[in-house]
């Protein structure tokens, strides 16, 4: 009873006025940006830069001294996993130990982050928060086929180090920011990635949907905050009120989907429109002929399909352009945006794939005659312009937004008060300043969104963007929950260290990279990963790096370190994605999976592995690859017996293996001792010691006796990719 009159009365001090408590006005994440000076230390010698110093701070007032350095060869295979996602190189790896610079390791890392396979390794990270995939999800699975150009954006802005505030920016309104750059588009597939079910016919309820994602998923993404807690009410442990969640969500109330927008301008684009027109004028009659001809064997006509949806949807197409209301434009909008043969409202028929099948069911006569259209249509092929590269994104549908209303329990059905797009009430934020952009249709929203998530003055996204980079390099972050800075997350270990980085970060321009470079070359992350006893008992979870904590790799960064030690990777960067083999006896997923004809496309990197989202590659999968239904912060860690038997007795790690035992006997000649010694180098970046060399001639001369020499080397090369030292990060 007590503790019921004490909730009570918590609540009755946060609904007056300030609907907040004192408490959670105070609440560290709503905090200003602080910049703490570092404190002061006695190991000063220890110290390489400022994130030693509150590293060390922590370490001393818990008398608990640092790790030694990690050893040099252990330390670049650390850095180049972690950077770009493959082992270094056995020269790579000889000529850092041989570097007699105390600017050795900088070098190093400098010559990382400037790699091409830095964008892939660390847009993968960013691909999980996105929750990209290459189909909509649902029964039908269906491929969107432009959609990897986002892909290749956030691996090429990171490359590039695209200032972190424009990366936000463009990926919420590069469209209405920079309209004539294809590039800018491209980026606001960030909040295309939402599932979708083709065949719902209740277009109020598709719209919802796609609105609660992306409303979830930019608040997680970019504020670290579990929005979709409050679509139904006030949030239960966070002060995010459901008036906040809506007021987030209006800012996306105009903004559709438009798969096919095309990349090129100007007179490009519009002498490929004159001549697609003039096509289309020329082969109508012919096409006119052979739909009538399949007409009575189709399932359903353009008409029929339009008259499924609801009335609400029908009376939306009807109405005059002119006469439509917000709401209507976007449901005639996204009827519009099928651009198929089955388009109830632009039917075109040559890109409708059930096209040739329908036509299989003409009886003789018609046959013949369709045969002679085909005949007749192929006459004006060269008149048909080729086909110009298209990206996948979101619009606004015009200038005009629908209202926003509050939902009762996150329902179209049950509207409550109308709202105006705004920011969380807890930050205390300026009303947002909305103009509709100039020379383009659009309401402006997503600028003021995203000028608001760049501010500076916004204490979120950059203690957010701060706290992703080091969770990845150390395994947690600094805030142990990277998409939850909430109640219910982790605090800070660090909370000094964490606003100096967020301070910093901006100070420096938002550069990701200067921030890897900071955390890389700092002592924390040099130090070595073996345990000591006496401080695993004072600090047993490791949170106040005492040592480096060793983890293991996700599943991308092991398929691609396998078939770089094996001499297979294909390094080329960029493009449509690729479909691997399959595991024998694996169903084809619905939506397909069309085997790569290329060996050199089979053996690319796993970032450009077609992601289908209800069926992962399953060599993936079974690593933990992310759910991609939702934005993913932090990938979970299992260990089960299919990724065992994946790596172990799987297809593919067997021709791996034999590839690498191929590469080792290349390298070190007939003798034993020597492959060992190169297959050594190639998988850990070391050479193996004494014990561990005479264990694997012992390995090899009793695998000889089973098998010849080639398959008993092939042997010891798969154990060494199937160990922890291989799949682990030290």
């Amino acid at each position: 009873m007590r503790l019921a009159a004490l909730c009570l009365c918590v609540a009755a001090a946060a609904t007056a006025a300030d609907p907040f408590t004192a408490q959670q006005r105070r609440y560290w994440a709503f905090q200003k940006v602080a910049r703490p000076k570092p404190p002061d230390v006695k190991n000063r010698a220890w110290i390489r830069n400022p994130v030693d110093a509150f590293v060390l701070a922590r370490l001393e007032a818990k008398g608990i001294a640092p790790s030694t350095e990690a050893g040099r060869a252990g330390l670049i295979r650390r850095a180049s996993l972690d950077l770009t996602g493959l082992p270094p190189s056995p020269v790579q790896v000889r000529a850092f130990v041989a570097d007699p610079s105390p600017r050795a390791f900088e070098k190093v890392v400098d010559d990382l982050l400037a790699s091409p396979h830095y964008g892939e390794r660390w847009g993968r990270h960013w691909l999980d928060v996105a929750r990209y995939a290459e189909s909509t999800g649902f029964e039908d699975d269906v491929t969107r086929p432009n959609i990897w150009r986002y892909r290749d954006w956030v691996i090429g802005a990171l490359n590039d180090d695209m200032p972190y505030d424009r990366f936000m920016r463009t990926q919420i309104a590069g469209d209405e920011l920079w309209p004539d750059d294809p590039r800018a588009r491209i980026a606001t597939a960030f909040n295309r990635h939402y599932p979708e079910e083709g065949n719902n016919k209740d277009l109020l309820l598709a719209r919802q949907e796609m609105l609660h994602d992306v409303t979830s998923v930019t608040g997680a993404a970019f504020l670290g905050l579990t929005f979709e807690c409050a679509r139904c009410h006030d949030h239960k442990f966070d002060p995010i009120l459901q008036k906040d969640y809506y007021k987030l969500q209006a800012f996306f109330a105009n903004s559709n989907h438009d798969d096919r927008f095309p990349l090129v301008s100007g007179g490009a684009l519009h002498d490929y429109e004159r001549r697609m027109a003039e096509w289309e004028a020329a082969t109508k009659p012919i096409w006119d002929e052979m739909s009538a001809l399949l007409m009575p064997h189709r399932t359903f006509t353009p008409a029929q399909l339009l008259e499924r949806y609801p009335d609400y949807a029908i009376q939306a197409v009807k109405a005059s352009g002119d006469r439509r209301t917000p709401l209507q434009s976007w449901m005639t909008h996204l009827l519009e945006s099928k651009n198929c043969g089955t388009c109830p409202l632009r039917p075109k028929p040559w890109l409708d794939p059930s096209f040739k099948g329908v036509a299989s069911k003409l009886n003789a006569a018609d046959k013949k005659r369709y045969q002679e259209l085909e005949a007749e249509l192929a006459k004006h092929a060269d008149r048909k312009p080729a086909e110009i590269p298209r990206g996948s994104g979101i619009v606004d549908v015009g200038p005009e937004a629908p209202p926003t209303h509050v939902l009762g329990v996150g329902l179209y059905t049950a509207p409550g008060d109308e709202v105006a797009p705004g920011f969380p009430a807890i930050l205390d934020a300026p009303a947002p300043v909305i103009a509709k952009p100039a020379g383009v249709r659009s309401t402006g929203r997503r600028t003021a969104l995203a000028n608001w998530l760049a501010d500076p003055a916004n204490p979120l996204p950059a203690r957010v963007m701060v706290n992703r980079v080091w969770h990845h390099h150390f395994g947690t972050g600094i805030a142990a929950s990277p998409g939850d800075f909430g109640v219910m997350g982790g605090r800070p270990s660090h909370p000094e260290l964490l606003d100096w980085l967020a301070s910093e970060f901006v100070r420096e321009g938002w550069s990701l990279k200067r921030l890897h470079r900071t955390i890389v070359t700092s002592a924390a992350y040099r130090q070595s990963s073996e345990n000591r006893e006496a401080a695993r008992a004072a600090d047993p979870s490791n949170k106040l790096l005492w040592r480096f904590p060793p983890r293991r790799l996700e599943a991308e960064a092991i398929r691609d370190s396998a078939l770089l030690v094996a001499g297979l990777l294909d390094p080329r960067t960029g493009g449509p994605s690729v479909f691997p083999p399959l595991p024998g006896g694996t169903p084809k997923p619905i939506g397909g999976w069309d085997l790569s004809k290329s060996a050199g496309d089979r053996q690319r990197r796993s970032v450009y592995i077609f992601v289908r989202r209800n069926d992962p590659y399953p060599m993936l999968n079974a690593i933990d690859f992310p759910d991609t239904h939702e934005s993913c912060s932090r990938r979970s860690q299992t260990t089960t017996a299919p990724q065992a038997l994946t790596l172990l007795n799987g297809s593919l790690t067997a021709e791996w293996s034999r590839e690498f035992a191929t590469r080792v006997t290349r390298a070190g000649g007939p003798v034993q001792a020597k492959q060992v010694e190169e297959a050594y180098a190639l998988a850990y970046a070391r050479k193996p010691d004494a014990s561990e060399t005479d264990a694997a001639l012992t390995f090899l001369a009793r695998q000889s006796k089973v098998a010849d020499g080639p398959a008993a080397l092939a042997d010891l090369c798969l154990m060494l990719m199937n160990s922890n030292e291989f799949v682990y990060l030290y």
